[in-house]
C-alpha cells in the first residue's frame, strides 16, 4: 500500500508494529524480508519515486578535513536511494576484517563473517546476484579467458566481484506497493524520533513535509536506515530528552566516519602483454572480475590495512580526471553526468595515444579500508533545513596508517611482479617518500559512509550490540553501513543488504516470541 503523506490531514496518526524510517537499500532489504509476515510494516521515504531538488537539499551540509564531495550530491534521497546510479560492485568481506587486530585501533567487530554467510548468500537474491561464491577457481570454469597474473598466493591473491543491475526503486517499487502488510509512505521525512521521560524506550517519531504538514508515528519497533550520514544526524537532532541526542550518552554518534579510499596509485608495465578477462570489467556486461589483495598472513607480517588494486589501461588512466575535479556539483544528477563525460574524453584521448602501451601498461587504482578514527565524525551545524532540521557537518580525517598501508600494498604488489618476472611496478610521486604521511587533495572517496553508529557490545565503544539495538534503548535499532566498525575493502552494498536482513530476521525472532 502506498499513502502519500502530503495527501494526509495534519497531524495524522500512523500506527504500526515495525517502523522503518528509509526506504533506501537497506531499508526496502528489510520491507522485502518482512513482506510475508503478519506485521503490519510502516516504511517512510522522505522523497518520491524520483528526483526532486527541494528534497535533495535535506541532505545538504558542510564539509571539513580532507577534501570530500559536496554533500548534497553524494546520496540520492528518494525511493531506492542510491541505487539509482551505483556501479553494482559486490564482494564480501574477508574474516580478518572482523577480527581485532592490534595494529589498528579500534578494530574488531562482535560478530565474525561466519554469523554474516547466511545473510550474504540471502542478500545475493535481494541484489539478483549469481551464487554466493567468490572463488576464483569456481570462475574460471564459468567464465573463459580468467587467467590469473603468476603472483605468489601466499601474499597476493585474486580477489574476486560480482555485479548487479538492479535498482531497487524500479524492481521493486510494485511489490512494496502491492505488499497487503507494507504501508509505504511517501514525502515523509523524519525530523525527530522521541522517546520516554526516562530516555529508554521510543514511544514515537514525527514525520514532515515541505506542506508544512507535520504527523506522528507509533510502532513496537523502530529501524533507523536513513544511511550513515542522516541516521547520525537523526539520533543527534532527537534532543527533546536526551540533550546530546538519542543514543549518544558516550559521545559517540556521528564519530568514526569512514569512506574508502580510491586513489590512482601505481603503474604497472607488463613485460609482454598478459592475455586475460579477469581484471576487466564493463559495467552492464561483467558476471564477475577481480582485483589484487593482499592477503592475511602478508596484512599482519606487514601491520597494514586491507585494500585492493584494480587495473585501469594506463593511457586511459592518465587523461582521467580526479573524480573530485569532476563530482563538484550539488546536483547528483549534474555532478554524474560530469564525471562521465570525463570518463569518456580519456577514453577518446586515450585512442591517440601509444596504442601500443594499452596491452602492457595499467594504472593501478586503490580501494582500501581507513583506519577508524574518533576524529573522522558527522557533527549537527547551525544552520537548518526546509523541515527544521539541523544541517549534517562532516569532518573528514585520514591517519598515517592510511598512508603506509597504501604504499606497502604497491611495494609487495611490485616485489612480487618483479619475482614472477611479469614486468615492474612504479609508485606515483604521493606514495615515493615513506617519511610523508599526507595526502593530495585528488584523493577520492568511494561515496561509502560508514561508521558513525559503530557496533560493540561495550557501549562505552560502540552506539549499537552486535544486533544493531542501541545501547540503553529497548526498540530503537540502527541499519546500514553505519554499523561498521571498520570498512574493509570491498564496496559495502553486499556487506549492508546482509547486515539489514540480519537484522530484519532478528526482529521478527523477537516478535514471534513476545
Amino acid at each position: 500500500m502506498h499513502i502519500d503523506a502530503r495527501e494526509l490531514e495534519a497531524n495524522t496518526l500512523i500506527e504500526g508494529d515495525i517502523c522503518i524510517i528509509g526506504a533506501g537499500t537497506a531499508g526496502i532489504s528489510m520491507a522485502l524480508d518482512l513482506m510475508h509476515s503478519s506485521h503490519k510494516i510502516i516504511l517512510l521515504e522522505g522523497g518520491g519515486f524520483k528526483y526532486e531538488d527541494e528534497i535533495q537539499d535535506a541532505y545538504a551540509g558542510n564539509t571539513s578535513g580532507q577534501r570530500y564531495y559536496p554533500l548534497k550530491s553524494s546520496r540520492l534521497h528518494y525511493f531506492g536511494g542510491t541505487t539509482g546510479h551505483w556501479a553494482g560492485m559486490c564482494s564480501p568481506f574477508d574474516p580478518i576484517d572482523f577480527k581485532i587486530r592490534d595494529w589498528v585501533p579500534h578494530s574488531g567487530w562482535p560478530i565474525t563473517k561466519k554469523d554474516l554467510d547466511p545473510f550474504y548468500a540471502k542478500a545475493h537474491e535481494t541484489l539478483q546476484l549469481g551464487p554466493y561464491k567468490y572463488e576464483l577457481e569456481y570462475w574460471r570454469q564459468v567464465l573463459p579467458n580468467l587467467n590469473p597474473f603468476p603472483l605468489d598466493n601466499k601474499v597476493v591473491w585474486n580477489k574476486m566481484w560480482q555485479y548487479s543491475t538492479a535498482r531497487f526503486g524500479k524492481i521493486y517499487r510494485d511489490t512494496i506497493m502491492d505488499a497487503p502488510n507494507i504501508h509505504l509512505y511517501t514525502y515523509a521525512s523524519a525530523t525527530e524520533i522521541k522517546s520516554n521521560p526516562l530516555g529508554n524506550h521510543i514511544g514515537e517519531a514525527t514525520i514532515k513535509n515541505l506542506t508544512g504538514k507535520s504527523h506522528t508515528v507509533k510502532a513496537k519497533y523502530f529501524i533507523m536506515a536513513c544511511g550513515a550520514i542522516q541516521n547520525a544526524r537523526l539520533l543527534l537532532a532527537s534532543r527533546s530528552i536526551s540533550p546530546n541526542g538519542l543514543g549518544n550518552d558516550n559521545d559517540l554518534v556521528g564519530r568514526y566516519f569512514m569512506e574508502h579510499l580510491e586513489v590512482p596509485s601505481a603503474e604497472l608495465w607488463l613485460s609482454q602483454p598478459f592475455p586475460t578477462d579477469l581484471y576487466a570489467w564493463t559495467y552492464g556486461e561483467t558476471k564477475a572480475s577481480a582485483e589484487l589483495a593482499i592477503t592475511e598472513y602478508a596484512q599482519r607480517e606487514n601491520q597494514i590495512l586491507n585494500g585492493t588494486a584494480s587495473l585501469v589501461p594506463l593511457t586511459v588512466g592518465r587523461h582521467q580526471k580526479s573524480r573530485l575535479d569532476s563530482w563538484t556539483d550539488y546536483d547528483p544528477k549534474k555532478a554524474m553526468k560530469n564525471m562521465m563525460r570525463d570518463w569518456q574524453l580519456a577514453e577518446e584521448k586515450a585512442k591517440k595515444d601509444n596504442i601500443g602501451a594499452i596491452s602492457k601498461a595499467y594504472q593501478l587504482n586503490t580501494r582500501i579500508e581507513q583506519a577508524p578514527n574518533p576524529n573522522s565524525r558527522i557533527t549537527l551545524g547551525s544552520e537548518k533545513d526546509a523541515l527544521g532540521v539541523p544541517r549534517a557537518n562532516l569532518h573528514w580525517e585520514l591517519t598515517p596508517l592510511d598512508k603506509k598501508s597504501i604504499r606497502k600494498i604497491y611495494e609487495l604488489i611490485g616485489q612480487h611482479v618483479g619475482i614472477s618476472n611479469l614486468g615492474r611496478v612504479r609508485l606515483m610521486e604521493f606514495l615515493q617518500d615513506p617519511t610523508d604521511d599526507s595526502f593530495p587533495d585528488t584523493v577520492n572517496g568511494g561515496w561509502h559512509h560508514m561508521g558513525t553508529t559503530r557496533m560493540a557490545n561495550d557501549p562505552k565503544k560502540g552506539v549499537v550490540d552486535s544486533n544493531c539495538k542501541v545501547h540503553g534503548i529497548t526498540n530503537l535499532y540502527i541499519a546500514g553501513s553505519g554499523c561498521y566498525p571498520t570498512s574493509g575493502a570491498p564496496n559495502p552494498t553486499l556487506t549492508l543488504v546482509a547486515l539489514s536482513l540480519r537484522l530484519s530476521g532478528h526482529i521478527a525472532d523477537i516478535m514471534k516470541k513476545s
